[in-house]
Order: C-alpha cells, then sequence, then structure tokens
C-alpha cells in the first residue's frame, strides 16, 4: 500500500480531482475498486489528490510534454523518460513509459535495449546522445561534461535541448516520488537485505571461513 492515504471519491471535492477521477476511473471509486486501463492501481493519482494543486502542477507538466508545439521529436523524449526510470530503479516510470515508447512507434528491439544502450547496436548516435545526457542528468545529478553537450549541439536546437532537459528531470522526480511514497508498481520492499547466515555462524570472523 502507499505510504501516504488515498483520497477517496467521496472525499475528493476540487474539480481538478473529480475531472481526473472521471477520466480514468468513470464513475468508480478509485480507492475501493483500483485500477487503470493500462493496468495499473492508480494510486499516483489518488495520493497526489491530497493535494490538489499539486495534481494541477503535475497534470499540467503531462500537457507540456504532449503538446503538439513542443520541438524535441516525442521518440527522442521518451528515451530520456524511460532511462530515468530505470536508472532510478523504478519499476512504475519505467513500465508505463516502455508502453510510452511503443505508443510513439519506437521498435520493440530498441525498448528493451534502453537499460544497456551502451552496448547496443540498435540506436543511431543521435539517440545515443540523448541517452547518455539522460544519464549525467539523472546518475550524475546534472554533472556533464562538455564532450556531451558538444555532441548534444551537434544535433538539437537549444530549444530542443532544454525540453529535453526539463522532461527528463521530471520523470526523474517522479521516479523518486514513486519510489518514496511506494505508489503503483513502486510498492515493492527494497531488495538488497542481509542474507541470515548459517545458525552456527555466529562469533566466527569471515577470513576465516574462506568467505
Amino acid at each position: 500500500m502507499p505510504r501516504l492515504k488515498q483520497v477517496s471519491r467521496s472525499e475528493a471535492t476540487d474539480p481538478s480531482v473529480l475531472e481526473a477521477y472521471n477520466r480514468l476511473f468513470g464513475d468508480r471509486d478509485p480507492v475501493a475498486q483500483p485500477g487503470t486501463k493500462t493496468g495499473t492501481p492508480g494510486n499516483w493519482w489518488t495520493v497526489f489528490a491530497l493535494v490538489p494543486e499539486m495534481l494541477a502542477h503535475a497534470v499540467d507538466g503531462f500537457k507540456f510534454y504532449l503538446d503538439p508545439k513542443r520541438k524535441l521529436p516525442p521518440e527522442l523524449r521518451e528515451l530520456g523518460q524511460t532511462r530515468a526510470g530505470w536508472l532510478n530503479g523504478s519499476q512504475f516510470v519505467y513500465s508505463q513509459h516502455c508502453k510510452s515508447c511503443r505508443g510513439v512507434g519506437m521498435s520493440e528491439e530498441k525498448i528493451a535495449a534502453i537499460k544497456e544502450w551502451q552496448v547496443a547496436d540498435c540506436f543511431d548516435d543521435r539517440e545515443r546522445t540523448v541517452l547518455a545526457y539522460a544519464d549525467y542528468l539523472v546518475s550524475q545529478r546534472g554533472r556533464v561534461p562538455d564532450a556531451v553537450f558538444t555532441r548534444l549541439k551537434k544535433y538539437f536546437s537549444d530549444e530542443q535541448i532544454l525540453e529535453l532537459t526539463y522532461v527528463t528531470c521530471m520523470y526523474d522526480m517522479h521516479a523518486v516520488i514513486s519510489r518514496a511514497l511506494r505508489l503503483e508498481y513502486d510498492d515493492r520492499d527494497d531488495p538488497i537485505v542481509e542474507i541470515a547466515a548459517p545458525a552456527d555462524f555466529a562469533g566466527r570472523d569471515f577470513m576465516d571461513t574462506g568467505r
């Protein structure tokens, strides 16, 4: 379950929340009867509804990058978003944007290779540049080498680079939030845990066991 309270339909009074609920869930209460068309539980929406202004702000972000006035090609935008999900270990962002990649016409080969793009042969140099930039934005928190930026400038206008930066970082944020609050497919226990040693191990040194 998410770590924060979910807002039921009966508790929702803000028009922006009700509009989102009607669009995604029909007349259902999304807390009592969860589920969206893509198969997600839908609790990103019910938790963000705690602060309607924040939900509206996030939805405006979605509308921004989907606007046909955007100068960056959508398939390149999706490379940045999907890679951000993968790097953050967000099952939700990664899974949803694999679907979005498919929706903008990306091949199955490329979608599958996003996680190991460095050794994949299916991306052209422009796409590899986008993926490299996404890696530096997310993994290095924006510490981008000049050589990477020079390559960006070879393929993209300043406006396109700004859009790519903004949208990739937006999904870096969404991935972090989803994991922190255990939303949607990120409602998972941390896989990195101690594995118990045999009972007779207590008190012995690692070096004595051959490790």
